[in-house]
């Protein structure tokens, strides 16, 4: 086994690890980071949808099990970036009600408020580039402007607008982190969300994080580097990390150790770890590590219209209205915002059987919408650590039926504005905003993590990506991932900067 010495090393290089990576830059520590995945190849199969869809060229080939044991390749994405290299561009803030958690006990409140993350918000939209609006979304929480104005509707997207408005709804242009406008790199290609882009547009993690970071000589980045444990020493504190890279198993050490492998993997390491001290894995003597998984409830709308939808980019369009309820229903609750332009191999990848000219057809006239509802935490909705190796994902999604009376609600609206409201849900195979394995909180006997993601049970380890989230609220994570990164962050920079002056 080799050993290797920097200071601090960072497993994943998403949102939760590049914004880590990027506080300690420049302070005279040794920043390992390790990645599983490589850089993404740029080629032309990066905009085509057959191939990103289809043919699943991007998605790993790793496969999950249900307690069934059925098996299926679950919708993850190792490259430098993380699963933002794919996402959608959308970065809203939380509300201040999902930190408080819900009045029925459902969703627990978090360690810290609205008001502890506001200015690491604001850094948060800097880095991103994010754009947007304030005072349009009628559920915006205290804010100052965005640093860029909104994106503008296409001319479809601006007649669904107006349709909303007429019904008596506030729709408003969607926080979108895209280098757009004068100057700006993106061309509203029409392959934005869930592909890669090919101009740099994006605000993803390798973008406006790992590529910055790493022109500072003390930060190196490993790719092909997949983390398998976490070795524990005397005290909690964590000694080493061992990995594979290529046909080398790797040992090494460092002072801090930070997680940010993404909520499912990030609890199979920890889960992996365990040793005589710690025999239900590290940062686990709660329990609580693997349990608890949520993923927003996700339902498609396809509105279709006689005739073409050519718009490029229509992520621009967002509804908050019914984000604390349906009048006479409060259970009933989400967000709505549009989805990505849909194309005819996207339709086929989720229904095969369905002939090509048919799925071109729909695609050419619809218009697409995304309706997300919280998922409430539950203990026995879990990841698994197989003794073979493998990964079971045991996933109860709570509050359901309350997602499904949300959605009958917003298809009712949208039929007064198309003839024809056809729905499609996504699962726990595409595991968009996985989050809640390793959640923090103020007791140790019920959480992994405390208000700054250090494990309780490790004083040298923290776990940052949507792993430390004690509830999923209803709005796309990235942004808060990010803000709460920036804070952990400028603790960690804190504390080696005392470190060093200390006599």
């Amino acid at each position: 086994m080799e050993t290797l010495n920097p200071d601090v090393v960072i497993i994943g290089s998403g949102v939760g690890g590049g914004t880590i990576a990027r506080q300690l830059a420049g302070t005279g520590a040794r920043i390992l980071i390790l990645e599983r995945g490589d850089f993404l190849p740029e080629e032309p199969q990066n905009a085509d949808a057959e191939a990103v869809f289809v043919q699943a060229r991007y998605k790993t080939t790793e496969e999950y099990q249900d307690p069934t044991g059925r098996r299926y390749r679950p919708g993850q994405y190792y490259y430098v970036g993380g699963h933002t290299k794919f996402y959608g561009t959308a970065m809203f803030r939380f509300r201040e009600s999902d930190f408080r958690g819900r009045e029925d006990g459902t969703a627990p409140a978090w360690p810290i408020s609205y008001g502890d993350l506001a200015p690491f918000y604001a850094e948060a939209e800097r880095i991103f580039g994010v754009r947007g609006q304030a005072g349009h979304d009628p559920t915006d929480p205290p804010r100052d402007a965005y640093p860029h104005p909104p994106i503008p509707h296409e001319p479809v997207i601006a007649r669904m607008a107006d349709a909303l408005r007429r019904q008596g709804l506030r729709p408003f242009h969607m926080p979108s982190a895209v280098d757009y406008g004068p100057g700006g790199s993106c061309r509203r290609c029409g392959t934005c969300d869930a592909f890669i882009c090919r101009f740099g547009a994006k605000g993803d993690g390798e973008t406006r994080l790992i590529r910055p970071v790493l022109n500072h000589p003390d930060v190196t980045l490993w790719t092909n580097a997949r983390v398998t444990r976490l070795i524990a020493g005397e005290g909690g504190r964590i000694t080493a990390v061992e990995l594979q890279r290529g046909d080398q198993r790797l040992r090494v050490s460092a002072r801090t150790f930070v997680l940010s492998a993404g909520a499912i993997n990030s609890a199979l390491i920890l889960l992996r770890s365990a040793d005589a001290a710690h025999p239900q894995g590290l940062a686990n003597r709660s329990g609580v590590v693997g349990r608890h998984l949520m993923n927003h409830h996700l339902t498609g709308l396809m509105g279709l219209m006689p005739g073409r939808n050519d718009t490029k980019f229509p992520k621009t369009l967002s509804v908050n209205d019914f984000y604390h309820g349906l009048p006479q229903d409060s259970g009933a609750r989400g967000n709505i915002q549009m989805l990505g332009k849909i194309q005819g191999p996207m339709i086929r990848a989720a229904y095969p059987v369905m002939p090509r000219p048919l799925a071109n057809l729909l695609a050419r006239h619809s218009v697409d919408w995304l309706c997300m509802s919280e998922d409430l935490p539950n203990r026995d909705s879990r990841v698994t650590a197989l003794h073979d190796g493998g990964v079971r994902i045991d996933y109860r999604p709570g509050a359901r039926p309350a997602h499904d009376r949300f959605v009958r609600h917003v298809r009712t609206r949208l039929r007064r504005i198309f003839p024809l409201v056809l729905r499609h849900d996504f699962g726990i195979e595409a595991p968009s905003h996985q989050c809640g394995t390793v959640r923090m909180g103020q007791d140790p006997d019920s959480s992994a993590l405390n208000a700054m993601c250090r494990a309780h049970d490790h004083p040298n380890l923290y776990v940052v990506d949507a792993g430390f989230f004690p509830s999923s609220a209803a709005l796309n994570p990235a942004l808060t991932v990010c803000a709460q990164a920036l804070r952990v962050g400028a603790h960690l920079r804190d504390a080696w900067r005392h470190d060093q002056t200390a006599p």
